[in-house]
């Protein structure tokens, strides 16, 4: 039995029928059978003594990369861990695209709302899908998830997205089976720092916006093309009033039907929203809204859209023609249910109850804007004070 450093040079000479053991590395080989020659490891698992077969002599394997391998396959060994059991895993694991269209297919169509699972499968395709689609989903490391993160500094807030959509898939993965327990690469890879953005209207701003919506109704709004002056949607003006005085998230409103309202009782219940079923607190302003927009027997919606059946589907164009009026360029139409709460925060009411406002099915979520009741509370802390020292100074009888 020949023992030599396994070289190109050995490799090439080997004969037929030659067997070849490292110097370096013990039990691993190069045997040559009729005219390829192949990379070997012996070793002993157990009682039994096995060959594992690393590969052909050409690329990828050349002596020193079956070298490497047969040092990785020994440290799997020393850590218990059959290689024969790895390989057998890798060849049933699906590379990232299949599993992506099976994770799409039987858990983002079942469990998720339609715009979350459009965001989905837009990550996937803009972001994720490029870099890792034909890579095994067993094979994929941290060292391969803090790469892509580190390639997302430019758009975090995408980074995030994807991390998150990632490390969840992974979690799949292992659920159904393509990966080991505890195995999940996106557990240890930073998120970058995000702030929430939290722009609320001034009193002044929003004068200037009720302004704007009365121009816009009335005489017309500035086209943001500069193509002259038009008399505003009609339904515009009520989505922007009724996001206002409700609090109610976008989608809520533009889906608002009118089966769904009870105006004697002031409410509207919604059996979907992005946190499951909700009751919107029509306020009276929002009534008004409500009693004066037209109804139309082709559509179901508070809203029509320009089709028969249709919700209405024009809000951001008419929305940055009337900001644009108003002189509020960075405020988002999400803004105006960020202004609702800040008004209710501000105004002393309490947390759970502006949760209960909004639809928050977690009291956390309106931690955000516990700040505000700071002025409340201290102006009753000062009034308490103030009640507090005039006893003291009645009772002393000093003056």
């Amino acid at each position: 039995m020949a023992v030599r450093r396994v070289t190109k040079v050995v490799v090439d000479r080997l004969p037929i029928s030659g067997v070849v053991w490292d110097a370096d590395v013990r039990g691993f080989g190069v045997r040559r059978q009729q005219r390829d020659a192949s990379y070997v490891l012996k070793v002993r698992l157990g009682s039994r003594q096995r060959f594992l077969t690393i590969g052909r002599h050409g690329a990828p394997w050349t002596p020193e990369t079956a070298r490497r391998e047969a040092r990785r396959l020994l440290g799997e060994i020393a850590a218990g861990r059959d290689p024969a059991d790895a390989r057998a895993a890798r060849k049933s694991s699906p590379n990232f695209s299949e599993f992506a269209d099976r994770y799409l297919s039987e858990h983002v169509l079942v469990s998720k709302k339609p715009r979350s699972a459009a965001e989905d499968r837009r990550n996937l395709a803009r972001h994720i899908l490029p870099t890792f689609g034909r890579r095994l989903i067993i094979e994929i490391t941290s060292a391969d998830v803090a790469k892509f993160q580190a390639s997302k500094s430019a758009t975090p807030i995408a980074g995030n997205r994807c991390l998150a959509l990632m490390s969840h898939m992974f979690n799949m993965a292992e659920r159904w089976g393509f990966r080991p327990l505890r195995s999940n690469p996106c557990e240890h890879v930073a998120k970058y720092p995000e702030r929430a953005r939290e722009r609320m209207l001034s009193p002044e701003e929003l004068a200037r916006l009720g302004s704007a919506l009365v121009i816009a109704a009335a005489t017309g709004c500035p086209s943001a093309f500069n193509l002259g002056h038009f008399r505003e949607d009609w339904r515009a003006i009520a989505l922007v009033k009724l996001l206002i005085f409700t609090g109610a998230r976008l989608s809520e409103v533009l889906g608002l039907r009118w089966d769904q309202i009870d105006l004697q009782r002031g409410i509207s219940r919604l059996s979907d929203s992005k946190t499951g079923s909700k009751t919107i607190y029509l306020t009276e302003p929002a009534l008004e809204v409500l009693r004066a927009v037209p109804r139309f027997d082709s559509s179901p919606f508070v809203l029509p859209g320009d089709r028969d059946g249709k919700r209405y589907s024009g809000a951001q164009k008419a929305w940055r023609r009337i900001r644009a009026l108003a002189g509020l360029q960075d405020v988002r139409l999400h803004d105006l249910r960020h202004t609702h709460a800040s008004e209710a925060v501000t105004a002393g009411e309490s947390l759970y109850v502006v949760g209960k406002i909004l639809g928050h099915s977690q009291a956390s979520t309106t931690q955000r804007y516990s700040h505000l009741a700071e002025d409340p509370i201290r102006e009753a802390a000062n009034r308490t004070a103030a009640r507090l020292a005039k006893s003291m100074t009645a009772a002393s009888g000093v003056n």
